[in-house]
């Protein structure tokens, strides 16, 4: 089932949250399986996998990046784990990045760690940039391989900046 459809959202990366949220209260409210004590098991059963259908799509929904990465998949775009590719002009930078984390690991010092903190961000902001026109132009089943391929690939970068993160995140307290 499509999350989208399950809601009655159009898919799109920038939704309105107030309106998923008022959905994912109304169904949760509808699907509740204490309102379905009475009924056959069968019925309860189907409730619950209502229940728990509704809970799963609005956590994907409800965050962009678990958002990207479900259209991406709907769209039948994104490759098995391993197999997309990134630019090696992309990667190489990334390299120069990676050997600043480790010298942080090795000798800590804070000045470095606010300026790869800041790098970091700073990128982000420039691939959403560079994203942004294909992003806003997105219409379900109807956008060109290129612009999902563009999608595609600041989906990637994004993915990999949020590892990076997740390793800085390790000096935070240093």
């Amino acid at each position: 089932m499509n999350y989208f459809e399950f809601f009655d959202l159009e898919p799109a990366f920038f939704l309105d949250e107030t309106a998923l949220k008022s959905r994912f209260y109304a169904n949760s409210k509808k699907y509740h399986p204490d309102f379905y004590t009475m009924e056959s098991a069968e019925k309860q059963n189907e409730v619950m996998q209502l229940a728990v259908t509704n809970n799963k799509a609005y956590k994907i929904l409800n965050n962009f990046e678990s958002r990207l990465k479900y259209i991406l998949d709907i769209e039948e775009i994104l490759g098995e784990e391993g197999s997309n590719k990134l630019p090696q002009s992309f990667l190489m930078d990334m390299m120069d990045f990676n050997e600043k984390i480790m010298e942080l690991q090795f000798d800590f010092d804070r000045t470095t760690y606010e300026e790869c903190q800041k790098e970091v961000k700073d990128l982000k902001v420039i691939f959403l940039e560079e994203a942004q026109a294909d992003i806003d132009a997105y219409k379900y089943k109807n956008t060109s391989p290129e612009s999902l391929e563009n999608i595609k690939l600041f989906y990637l970068k994004n993915r990999y900046l949020l590892r990076i993160q997740e390793s800085l995140l390790k000096f935070a307290d240093a």
